[in-house]
Order: structure tokens, then sequence, then C-alpha cells
């Protein structure tokens, strides 16, 4: 994986797969390649190790020119990233491909090819399947029968694009569980893993649902369903222009992006997880292996992605069974370090340059831990170069210093670890499919929870004057508590403190009068009743309540509360959804204090610096 071109027109084609692969950059790569068919209607290609601009200079060298082809920037999931293992694989050499995702049957795959005389050059799960087609087509297949009856064969989540010589006009798209678009463009069509890369080329997408199969050839196209009939998908007009760096309708990036987190979750799950599991391969090459050793992880972060790790804890400990510690990179870095055997060490940066979080990682390195696995969301950052494992968070481009987007799905992403590594622990197939039935259901929940931005904005003013606030959790919606005290002093420049709920009898309680907002989170949990107990000591004191609670926790408003209820949130994916509507308050609350919302005082984005 990671992003995906193709084009076939009237035309030479390969600029325009060229700055396809530009724009997907952000997704993040190790490799690129292009191939195309040249006037003898034979396949032609090009891959290098690194940047896209490799490949650029490598073409100036050896041009490839023809009216068909595909092309694709590679994130190693199977074998060393390297020239051989870079896609397109080509097999016959009839046949030509490009894959996003992962094929969890490939090793048995790979030796039922070999029986059959099949070489294979590379370490890829990718290669397989276009010897698949290929040996389809040797059995007197057509193309397109060919492709139908190898992905058949296939387990796990995959994106294609597939070339036949003997139809040098044609190009077929296949999509199970990793995104795939079409561009309809004049007398000449595209596929692409985002309609981003084929933003100057057109206006006009359709977006192939799950197991379609789509032909396409300069003048028309051909959409398949998993049953082989026929079908239309409907047709949108998508401008992109400066979109994914514009405010657009919003009045502030923050607002914007707190929108953005249905999407950005959904792109965070895309290929990574197959019906019934996560897919390990998804945090690197060798992942499977070696959380088939992780007996503890020690988790270093800052600031919101600290908070995240936090929740991780109680997931890791609670649903896989392994020990957790989770510390702030700037303690970490300066203290005498226990190290035992099989402790994965996992570092969380939404920029991927925080000094703290990298310096940490570059010390890890020279100490004695399994592996070393970042969790980001900007590809080319150091933290994601320097780390053996990784995992792309495809959050977006984020502008707004109070985090939002990059949290949300920083937990997506960390309960996904938590499962891998479960698996060889404590979690049963079954409880791995209910986990992956969760993390389907997650972007439809936070667009719920985003529905409740109205009646928060009208609860806000009730901030106006207040210079205090306090919030409350307990277990794993503490850290979400924390983040929401984090996100209202951030933006708002309001004085909040979170604690335990359990703890409020020893301290925090001395704090509460008729003029302290006390926030809490409410699930309908283990601990709802203990949580119950805790509000009514606030109660008692004249503390004014605003709980965000499931409608299953049955709360009720009276003068001193206010209940905003969420419906139908699981445990599981509670702390990722309870998450939204306390972004949601700190963002009116700093309207309402007339701050700088997106870039609040003496604060940075990426903090670079110790």
């Amino acid at each position: 994986m990671c992003g995906i071109v193709a084009a076939t027109a009237h035309r030479n084609i390969t600029e325009m797969l060229l700055d396809g692969l530009k724009r997907l950059e952000y997704r993040g790569y190790d490799s690129a390649g292009i191939a195309v068919f040249d006037d003898n209607n034979a396949i032609q290609r090009l891959r290098t190790l690194g940047k896209v601009s490799h490949l650029e200079e490598a073409l100036q060298k050896k041009q490839l020119v023809g009216n068909a082809g595909i092309a694709h920037t590679r994130w190693a999931t199977h074998g060393k990233p390297c020239e051989v293992n870079a896609h397109p694989h080509i097999s016959g050499p009839r046949v030509a491909l490009v894959h996003n995702g992962i094929i969890e049957n490939h090793e048995r795959l790979r030796e039922e090819l070999i029986a059959k005389g099949y070489e294979l050059a590379t370490e890829t799960d990718s290669e397989i399947i276009a010897h698949l087609i290929h040996d389809y087509i040797k059995q007197k297949h057509t193309f397109l029968e060919a492709v139908k009856l190898a992905i058949k064969q296939l387990e796990g989540a995959y994106a294609l694009a597939i070339m036949d010589d003997k139809h040098p006009d044609i190009i077929i798209g296949v999509r199970k569980g990793s995104p795939l678009v079409i561009g309809l463009g004049k007398n000449e069509n595209y596929i692409a893993s985002d309609s981003l890369a084929l933003a100057p080329l057109t206006e006009k997408f359709i977006y192939l649902e799950e197991n379609d199969i789509v032909v396409i050839c300069p003048k028309n196209y051909k959409i398949y369903d998993e049953h082989g009939e026929e079908k239309q998908r409907a047709e949108k007009i998508i401008t992109h222009s400066m979109a994914t760096i514009s405010k657009g309708q919003f009045r502030h990036f923050m607002l914007k992006e707190i929108y953005d987190q249905t999407e950005a979750i959904a792109a965070t799950l895309e290929g990574r997880i197959s019906d019934k599991s996560v897919l390990p391969q998804v945090f690197g090459v060798n992942a499977r292996e070696i959380f088939r050793q992780v007996k503890r992880v020690q988790i270093v972060a800052c600031g919101t992605s600290f908070h995240a790790g936090l929740v991780a804890r109680y997931w890791l400990e609670g649903l896989a069974g392994v020990p957790c510690q989770v510390e702030v990179a700037s303690e970490f870095r300066y203290r005498e370090k226990a190290i035992l055997k099989g402790t994965l060490f996992v570092v969380i940066s939404q920029s991927g340059e925080t000094a703290d979080t990298l310096a940490a990682l570059r010390q890890a390195k020279e100490l004695n831990y399994l592996a070393h696995l970042a969790i980001c969301n900007v590809p080319e950052s150091s933290l994601v170069r320097e780390a053996e494992l990784t995992f792309m968070t495809r959050a977006g481009i984020e502008i707004g210093v109070a985090s939002t987007k990059a949290f949300t799905t920083q937990l997506t992403a960390l309960l996904m670890l938590t499962v891998a590594i479960g698996r060889h622990n404590k979690i049963k197939p079954a409880e791995e499919q209910r986990i992956v039935e969760q993390l389907r259901k997650l972007p439809q929940k936070i667009a719920e929870a985003i529905e409740l931005d109205e009646r928060i904005q009208t609860l806000a003013k009730r901030f106006s004057e207040k210079q205090h606030a306090l919030f409350l959790g307990r277990g794993e919606q503490y850290p979400i508590a924390m983040e929401g005290a984090l996100k209202l002093k951030e933006i708002s420049y309001i004085h909040a403190e979170a604690y335990p709920a359990g703890e409020l009898k020893h301290g925090p309680l001395a704090l509460v009068d008729n003029e302290m907002p006390v926030i809490a989170v409410a699930p309908n949990d283990d601990l709802l009743e203990k949580l119950k107990s805790n509000l009514q000591e606030v109660k008692a004191r004249g503390g004014q309540l605003i709980i965000f609670a499931d409608h299953k926790a049955k709360l009720s408003n009276s003068d001193q509360i206010t209940v905003i209820e969420l419906f139908g949130v699981d445990k599981l994916i509670g702390p990722i959804v309870f998450s939204i509507p306390l972004q949601l308050l700190a963002y009116h609350v700093a309207i309402i204090k007339g701050t700088d919302v997106d870039q609040p005082r003496n604060l940075a984005k990426s903090v670079t610096v110790e």
C-alpha cells in the first residue's frame, strides 16, 4: 500500500500519473513506480526507492510514453523497502498491477504458485495477485474473468489497478476494504485511491462500493458488483482547489477539524481491518512477528498524544492482558529505566517532530527494547523515518493548534494496536470480531456526537464569566476528562483541571461552590453507579454539573444538573466518542471569550524545541 493512480486515454499519460503520485505523497510511502503500454503494447515499467522526485528523475533518463498505465507509491508491509519490492508487479510479463492493502492468506497462495512453476521475484503479498490473474488467463479465461476468479481466492483488504497487454486500452480496478475512486474525463478515464490525485484532471468522480470491479477505457466504463451484475453508481462533482487547507464554510480551522473527524476516522480504518480482524501488517514489515513477542508496552508522548496513550493503557491491560506504562516524553528522557524483556516502545505524535518525543525515541533505540513503533499523522516526519514500525493516522492536515482529529485518530490506531497485540494474549477471535464491529460503527457514532453542536453552543454561554472549571471521569474516561480540561485551557484560557471522580473527597471538593462548573463524562459502564455517587458529592456542595452521559445512564436535568445525552455508545469506543462534545464545548467557550481559537497564545502546532 499506499497510493494508486491509473489512467487510459488517447494521449501520453505518464506525466498525469506522476502528478497524481505527487498529490498522494501526504499518505506516506517508501518507494514509487509506474508502468505503461508502449507503441507495441508491451508493458514498460520503472520503479525507484524513495521519493516520487526520484522516480521523476529516473523518467527523465528513461522516458516512458504510453496511453494507458498504472502508478503507485508503496508503504512497506510485506518485504523491506527496495526497488524489487516496489509496485507495479508484473507476471508473464503479460499482467501488471498495483495494490493497496493486505492479503492475509498470501503464504498459502505463494506455495501454490511455486508448485505451478511460478518464480516469485519479491517478498510482497501483492506480486501473488499478478501471478494468480496470469495463471487464470493461461487457462483461457478472459482478462475480466481472470480477475474475478483471482480475487475470490484472496483474504484480506485490497484495492487493485490491473493491466493486460492483450487489452492495451483497458484498466481494471477492484475495491475491497481499501478505497478506490473513478475519475471521469473527456475521452479518458482514471482510477485512484484518493480523488485528490485526480484533482487537475476532472471534477466528476464515482466512489466504488465494497467488492466492486470497474473496467475503464478512454470512452466509457463498466462497474460490476460482487455477483458479477453490472451496476450504476452515482457520479459526484468534487472541486478540490484548496479545500484541504481552507476553512471552507467554517469560522475556524478547529471547528472544521472537529467536523472532519467522521471522515478522518473512516480513512484511518480503511484497508486496515477485514470483516473480522485487524490486519497487523499495517503497522509495518514484521509487525506480526514482533507482536507475537510483546510482553509489555511502554508508551511515550506529550500533551494530547499523552492522553491518547493513557486511554490505550486501559485497553492494553483490560482487553489484551498486556502490562502498559505511559509516560510524558520530557520526563521519560531524564530518568534511569528498568527495561523488561519483550517491551514494545511506542511513541505518539501528531507532527512527528515533537522534540521531546523524538529524543525519547532516539534514546530508546540505544536501549534494549523489543521494537519501536511510531503512531503519527505526518508521513515525512522524523519520527516516522526513524522508527522501524509505523502507523499513519490519516487525519489529514490539522492546522488548529488544539488537536482534535489527530487525537481521535490516534485513539482509533491504539485500539487497533491493542487488538493486533492482544490476539497473541487475551483477545480471542470472537472478541476481535466484536471490536472490529465497533470500529466499523465509529464514524457514524462520531457523526451523531457532532450533531450535539448546537446544544453545546448554547451551553457554552454559561462560561462567559468563568475563570475555573473542573472535569471528572472514571476508568478510561479519566484521560478524556484530562483532554477536555486541556482543550478548554488551551483555547479559552480558563483554568481547568481534571480528576478521577473518586478523588474528589481527597481535595478537589474544596474548590466546589455554586460558581464552579463541573463537567463530567458518564458512559453506561461498570463504574456508572460509583460516578453517580461522586456527582452527588458535587451537587451537595452547590456545584453546577454539566454531564455528557449515555442515555442508558438515566441521569436527569435539575436546577444544578444539565445532562446532554449520547445514544448507543458502546463502552469500547466510548473514550473516542465522548471526546467530541468536550472539543465542541472548548471551542464554543473560546468563541465567547473572544480568544484566538486556531492560534492560542504561547502555543505552537509542532513543538520542535525541548
